[in-house]
């Protein structure tokens, strides 16, 4: 390894064994019609396997008469990256009381995945399947995936309304409201739906509780939009009218007494001259609190790999120090690039899977090791810990680097990638393809698993039991993966740490630059330069 090699360390910034709190937001469409008079009552299953076993955890409102249905239950449910979290969502055409019990419902269908592949995708979209892996028509389900674990506001709210419109010709309308949140590409996804309040045209619907990111993303002024409707059970609602409105203008009105808002149908508007509302929507209360269980992955939580102590160095910080005194020493500058994955970032707090720790990305690199290491700490209370553990961008940035370096044709430059990691890689695929790629340039990397995850699947990465290929089949040129769980070497001195997690680079370096007919640069040459072949 020569005097100018490079190493770029990713301290994996993801949750430890603690959770994350994510929501889960359902919507079908083009169910199959299992009624013979009307469309079928459909509701939604939520299970989880554990030791095999399918649970049920929870189940949707049944929503009448609706082929393409829109729910308002949200599924809460702890996020553990590092696990692999299996799913499952069956549909039903609901004939009972909408319990927790099918056994007199029609099966309409049924989607399994894991939690990860929402939580990473966001929203997905999937066909629903009959027994035997039969497609259920063209009915689908999607999913969308909102965390709130670092936003622990919840608001209750409390409407009523006065005065509406009689929609039906021998009673009065049954009412029920829907608020819906306004999205940054003017889509528009359901907050929350209430009860129908039957034959009442001055309702008073049940307070209900949401958190402050689904209600608005935790921006007060985004745009809220509240609709009345007039139930009918065969799914055709009648509209009564509508209003808009945001968070901070609720608090407002609320504080000054003057909560209310004119219910509007703007056909009616235009149609009638002295037309002024089809009736009045009330906030009738709004409550603001903090949910604190939600703090999970702190790392000033001990149950945190990331947690500092000041007296004794995590798991990621002894693996760190181990590895990288012996690597800088083969480091003309001691400068390292330091990049993170897995965590939402400021100022916007969006996920990303490749961002410089110290929060310059004109300049990812730290001064030493030492420098690394004070980057990692005053870093990590300004992201929130998230996931999932995707290392495929940070392996294609490095190796973007590393093929700038084979375009020179000389035997200068040669990377290591040390990834610290305490989760096993939920992009298998692409990681795969990006190794594969990797292997045809002056690179190694080196994955260090901390904590207690079943890293089992790791060892697919490490080609010391056969050649590596990725998902098209193509075989890696050479071995340039090593994986080590830390948890085997934790009570071993950092020499014997840094000795067994580097021991297959030295035979990596020569491997690649025999393959490329490329000789040591001169041992003449800058003072603390040595040639390739000269790694530890």
């Amino acid at each position: 390894m020569s005097g100018d090699s490079e190493r770029a360390v990713a301290p994996g910034v993801v949750p430890a064994p603690c959770a994350s709190k994510v929501e889960l937001r359902l919507s079908c469409r083009h169910l199959l019609d299992r009624d013979p008079l009307t469309k079928s009552d459909p509701s939604v299953v939520l299970l989880q396997q554990a030791q095999g076993q399918w649970l049920q955890v929870d189940r949707t409102e049944v929503v009448k008469s609706s082929l393409h249905p829109v729910f308002s239950k949200v599924f809460t449910v702890d996020y553990y990256f590092e696990e692999v979290q299996k799913l499952r969502f069956e549909v039903y055409d609901t004939h009972g009381p909408s319990g927790l019990s099918c056994q007199d419902d029609d099966f309409l269908g049924a989607m399994e995945c894991t939690l990860g592949q929402i939580v990473a995708q966001k929203k997905m979209t999937r066909p629903l399947l009959l027994r035997f892996g039969r497609n259920a028509g063209k009915s689908t389900i999607t999913v969308i995936a909102e965390d709130i674990s670092g936003n622990n506001g919840y608001v209750e709210l409390s409407f009523q309304a006065r005065k509406l419109d009689d929609k039906d010709l021998f009673s009065k309308s049954d009412p029920f409201l829907e608020l819906y949140r306004i999205n940054d590409d003017s889509s528009e996804q359901l907050v929350y739906r209430t009860e129908v309040v039957k034959n009442n045209l001055n309702p008073v619907w049940e307070p209900f509780k949401v958190s402050l990111n689904s209600l608005c993303s935790c921006e007060e002024t985004r745009p809220l939009k509240c609709l009345v409707w007039d139930y009918d059970s065969r799914g055709k609602h009648d509209f009564i009218g509508e209003f808009t409105t945001t968070f901070a203008e609720m608090q407002k009105a609320f504080e000054e007494e003057q909560a209310q808002w004119d219910c509007v149908n703007a056909k009616y508007k235009q149609k009638k001259r002295n037309y002024k509302n089809s009736g009045v929507v009330i906030l009738a209360d709004l409550k603001v609190a903090i949910d604190f269980t939600a703090s999970n992955g702190d790392p000033r939580n001990s149950c945190s790999l990331h947690h500092i102590n000041p007296y004794q160095p995590n798991e990621y910080l002894r693996a760190l120090v181990a590895v990288g005194e012996v690597c800088q020493d083969y480091d003309s500058d001691k400068r390292f690039s330091a990049l993170g994955f897995g965590a939402r970032i400021p100022p916007k707090y969006e996920v990303s899977h490749d961002f410089a720790i110290n929060f310059n990305p004109e300049d990812d690199e730290c001064e030493g090791i030492q420098g690394v290491v004070e980057a990692y700490q005053n870093c990590l209370p300004k992201v929130q810990l998230y996931g999932p553990t995707n290392v495929a961008p940070i392996i294609s940035k490095v190796a973007r680097m590393a093929a700038a370096e084979e375009r020179t044709g000389e035997a200068s430059q040669y990377y290591i990638l040390l990834i610290l990691t305490d989760g096993v890689v939920t992009d298998m695929a692409d990681t795969r393809e990006a190794i594969v790629r990797a292997s045809h340039l002056p690179m190694s990397v080196i994955i260090v698993g901390v904590g207690n995850a079943d890293f089992t699947d790791m060892q697919i990465l490490d080609g010391d039991d056969g050649v590596l290929r990725s998902p098209r089949g193509e075989p890696a040129l050479r071995d340039i993966v090593q994986f080590v769980p830390f948890r085997e070497l934790k009570n071993a001195s950092p020499a014997a740490l840094a000795k067994c997690v580097l021991a297959e680079v030295p035979k990596q370096v020569v491997e690649y630059y025999s393959h490329k007919d490329l000789p040591p640069r001169s041992l003449g040459g800058q003072p603390g330069e040595a040639g390739p072949s000269s790694a530890p």
